[in-house]
Protein backbone atom coordinates (compact mmCIF):
# COMPACT_ATOMS: atom_id res chain seq x y z
CA UNK A 1 0.00 0.00 0.00
CA UNK A 2 1.52 3.09 -0.98
CA UNK A 3 0.64 4.99 2.47
CA UNK A 4 2.77 2.35 4.48
CA UNK A 5 5.81 3.31 1.61
CA UNK A 6 5.80 6.64 2.95
CA UNK A 7 5.33 5.46 6.59
CA UNK A 8 8.70 3.56 5.96
CA UNK A 9 10.34 7.18 4.88
CA UNK A 10 12.72 7.66 7.57
CA UNK A 11 12.90 11.58 7.81
CA UNK A 12 9.79 13.70 9.90
CA UNK A 13 9.21 15.69 6.97
CA UNK A 14 8.02 14.62 3.90
CA UNK A 15 8.00 16.69 0.26
CA UNK A 16 5.90 15.88 -2.82
CA UNK A 17 9.65 14.85 -4.46
CA UNK A 18 10.07 12.40 -1.56
CA UNK A 19 6.28 11.34 -2.42
CA UNK A 20 7.24 11.24 -6.07
CA UNK A 21 10.61 9.32 -5.44
CA UNK A 22 9.12 6.45 -2.88
CA UNK A 23 6.08 5.75 -5.16
CA UNK A 24 7.66 6.05 -8.12
CA UNK A 25 5.18 8.78 -9.14
CA UNK A 26 5.18 11.95 -11.38
CA UNK A 27 5.60 15.23 -9.19
CA UNK A 28 2.43 16.19 -10.31
CA UNK A 29 0.77 12.78 -9.15
CA UNK A 30 2.60 13.40 -5.80
CA UNK A 31 1.04 16.62 -5.31
CA UNK A 32 -2.51 15.09 -6.26
CA UNK A 33 -1.79 12.19 -3.99
CA UNK A 34 -0.81 14.34 -0.96
CA UNK A 35 -3.69 16.32 -1.41
CA UNK A 36 -5.92 13.52 -1.12
CA UNK A 37 -4.69 12.37 1.69
CA UNK A 38 -4.50 15.59 3.60
CA UNK A 39 -7.82 15.38 2.89
CA UNK A 40 -8.81 12.02 4.65
CA UNK A 41 -6.01 12.61 7.57
CA UNK A 42 -3.53 10.25 6.54
CA UNK A 43 -1.04 13.73 6.48
CA UNK A 44 -0.83 16.24 8.13
CA UNK A 45 0.05 19.57 5.77
CA UNK A 46 2.73 22.11 7.35
CA UNK A 47 3.30 24.58 4.75
CA UNK A 48 2.39 24.58 0.63
CA UNK A 49 4.24 21.12 -0.69
CA UNK A 50 5.60 20.21 3.09
CA UNK A 51 4.04 17.31 5.42
CA UNK A 52 4.32 15.18 8.20
CA UNK A 53 2.30 11.53 8.87
CA UNK A 54 -0.08 12.15 11.99
CA UNK A 55 1.91 9.06 14.03
CA UNK A 56 5.22 10.96 13.49
CA UNK A 57 3.84 14.37 14.57
CA UNK A 58 2.39 13.29 17.92
CA UNK A 59 5.61 12.18 18.90
CA UNK A 60 7.56 15.13 18.27
CA UNK A 61 10.42 16.80 20.74
CA UNK A 62 10.09 20.32 21.76
CA UNK A 63 13.28 20.33 19.58
CA UNK A 64 11.29 18.96 16.75
CA UNK A 65 8.67 21.70 16.77
CA UNK A 66 11.45 24.34 16.77
CA UNK A 67 12.90 23.50 14.08
CA UNK A 68 9.22 23.14 12.18
CA UNK A 69 8.75 26.90 13.33
CA UNK A 70 12.05 27.58 11.62
CA UNK A 71 10.55 26.16 8.30
CA UNK A 72 7.11 27.39 8.54
CA UNK A 73 8.39 30.99 8.43
CA UNK A 74 11.56 31.94 6.77
CA UNK A 75 13.35 33.60 8.62
CA UNK A 76 12.36 33.11 12.11
CA UNK A 77 13.96 32.18 15.59
CA UNK A 78 12.14 30.85 18.38
CA UNK A 79 11.39 33.58 21.03
CA UNK A 80 9.56 35.19 23.66
CA UNK A 81 7.89 32.71 26.36
CA UNK A 82 8.55 29.62 24.19
CA UNK A 83 12.58 30.86 24.35
CA UNK A 84 12.23 31.12 28.27
CA UNK A 85 10.60 28.12 28.91
CA UNK A 86 13.17 26.08 26.86
CA UNK A 87 15.64 27.41 29.22
CA UNK A 88 13.89 27.04 32.06
CA UNK A 89 13.84 30.71 32.64
CA UNK A 90 10.23 31.11 33.13
CA UNK A 91 7.73 29.06 35.30
CA UNK A 92 5.10 29.33 32.58
CA UNK A 93 5.24 26.45 29.45
CA UNK A 94 4.31 26.43 26.33
CA UNK A 95 4.07 23.20 25.15
CA UNK A 96 1.53 23.29 22.51
CA UNK A 97 2.40 27.09 21.93
CA UNK A 98 5.24 27.74 19.97
CA UNK A 99 6.63 30.99 19.61
CA UNK A 100 8.43 32.98 17.12
CA UNK A 101 10.10 36.49 16.32
CA UNK A 102 9.67 36.55 12.16
CA UNK A 103 10.45 39.21 9.28
CA UNK A 104 7.50 38.78 7.40
CA UNK A 105 4.19 39.19 8.78
CA UNK A 106 2.60 38.59 12.46
CA UNK A 107 0.56 35.21 11.82
CA UNK A 108 -0.41 31.92 13.60
CA UNK A 109 -0.80 28.13 12.24
CA UNK A 110 -2.75 25.61 13.70
CA UNK A 111 -1.10 22.30 12.90
CA UNK A 112 -3.62 19.26 14.75
CA UNK A 113 -3.44 20.58 18.52
CA UNK A 114 -0.22 22.87 18.06
CA UNK A 115 -0.16 26.87 17.54
CA UNK A 116 2.54 27.71 15.68
CA UNK A 117 2.68 31.77 16.56
CA UNK A 118 4.55 34.38 14.70
CA UNK A 119 5.55 37.79 15.44
CA UNK A 120 7.36 40.12 13.18
CA UNK A 121 9.85 42.68 14.08
CA UNK A 122 11.55 45.69 12.58
CA UNK A 123 14.58 44.36 10.41
CA UNK A 124 17.35 46.09 12.52
CA UNK A 125 15.61 43.80 15.77
CA UNK A 126 16.52 40.94 14.20
CA UNK A 127 19.52 39.63 15.99
CA UNK A 128 20.41 37.92 19.45
CA UNK A 129 19.78 34.48 18.73
CA UNK A 130 21.75 31.19 17.79
CA UNK A 131 21.52 27.72 16.19
CA UNK A 132 20.95 24.62 18.69
CA UNK A 133 20.75 21.45 16.99
CA UNK A 134 18.51 21.99 13.96
CA UNK A 135 16.68 25.42 14.88
CA UNK A 136 16.98 28.81 15.59
CA UNK A 137 16.16 30.35 19.08
CA UNK A 138 17.14 33.53 21.48
CA UNK A 139 19.58 33.69 23.49
CA UNK A 140 17.91 34.29 26.83
CA UNK A 141 18.34 37.48 27.06
CA UNK A 142 16.85 38.28 24.18
CA UNK A 143 13.77 36.68 24.59
CA UNK A 144 13.19 38.87 27.09
CA UNK A 145 14.49 42.14 25.37
CA UNK A 146 11.90 40.56 22.77
CA UNK A 147 8.57 40.15 25.28
CA UNK A 148 9.59 43.74 26.69
CA UNK A 149 9.56 45.18 23.67
CA UNK A 150 6.36 43.71 22.22
CA UNK A 151 4.76 44.11 25.36
CA UNK A 152 5.69 48.01 25.41
CA UNK A 153 4.16 47.85 21.68
CA UNK A 154 0.95 46.26 23.18
CA UNK A 155 1.41 43.28 20.82
CA UNK A 156 2.55 40.68 23.56
CA UNK A 157 1.45 39.96 27.00
CA UNK A 158 4.34 38.89 28.76
CA UNK A 159 4.38 37.36 32.54
CA UNK A 160 7.35 38.81 33.92
CA UNK A 161 6.31 37.51 37.32
CA UNK A 162 7.18 34.05 35.94
CA UNK A 163 10.57 34.98 34.84
CA UNK A 164 13.81 34.33 37.34
CA UNK A 165 15.64 37.70 36.67
CA UNK A 166 18.67 36.03 38.62
CA UNK A 167 19.38 33.35 35.76
CA UNK A 168 19.49 36.30 32.92
CA UNK A 169 22.24 39.58 32.85
CA UNK A 170 20.76 42.63 33.10
CA UNK A 171 23.25 43.80 31.02
CA UNK A 172 22.75 42.16 28.23
CA UNK A 173 19.23 42.29 27.75
CA UNK A 174 19.63 46.57 28.24
CA UNK A 175 21.87 45.95 25.05
CA UNK A 176 19.19 44.89 23.09
CA UNK A 177 16.72 47.04 24.47
CA UNK A 178 18.73 50.18 23.87
CA UNK A 179 18.16 49.39 19.82
CA UNK A 180 14.71 49.62 20.25
CA UNK A 181 12.30 52.60 21.26
CA UNK A 182 11.44 54.86 24.20
CA UNK A 183 8.56 52.41 25.57
CA UNK A 184 10.25 49.33 25.15
CA UNK A 185 13.25 51.69 27.29
CA UNK A 186 10.69 52.58 29.72
CA UNK A 187 9.48 49.93 30.13
CA UNK A 188 12.77 47.97 31.28
CA UNK A 189 13.95 50.71 33.96
CA UNK A 190 10.79 49.84 35.95
CA UNK A 191 11.12 45.99 35.34
CA UNK A 192 14.79 46.77 36.47
CA UNK A 193 12.93 48.91 39.75
CA UNK A 194 10.43 46.47 40.48
CA UNK A 195 12.70 43.14 40.37
CA UNK A 196 15.92 45.13 41.93
CA UNK A 197 18.25 44.18 39.00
Amino acid sequence: MNLEKLTNIEKNLITNYDISKVLSISLESARVTASRYVKKGLLLRLKRELYILPQKFNYLKEEDFFSIANILQTPSYISLTSALSYYNITTQQTQKYIESIGLRRTVSYAVNDVQFNFMRIKKNLYSGFERMENFFIAMPEKAIADSIYLSALGKYNADFDAIDFDKISAKKVSAFINKTNKAAKNLWQKLMRNYKL
